[in-house]
């Protein structure tokens, strides 16, 4: 997979948690909680989903590494089971 399969991935599971948002129009440095008004809520359940899908772990500590679409293709890139 690359970078830009792991882009849309997160873009798909952010829409499921955030139905509002429309993916199309989030740029890869659109911060999820101060652009896009994701509350701590919304992210844990983001997390939850990213990790069923793509067997990855993120630890709280690690959030910030995943708080922009640009960010997060980099980070499941890096970490994810699928990416291996």
């Amino acid at each position: 997979m690359t970078e830009t399969d792991f882009r849309a991935i997160f873009l798909e599971e952010l829409t499921r948690v955030a139905p509002d948002i429309d993916s199309a129009t989030v740029g890869d440095d659109d911060h999820i909680q101060d652009d896009l008004g994701l509350d701590s809520m919304d992210i844990l359940n983001l997390v939850v989903a990213l990790h069923e899908r793509l067997g990855v772990n993120i630890p709280e500590a690690e959030y910030i590494e995943i708080a922009t679409p640009g960010l997060a293709a980099l980070y499941l890139a890096r970490n994810s089971v699928a990416g291996a």
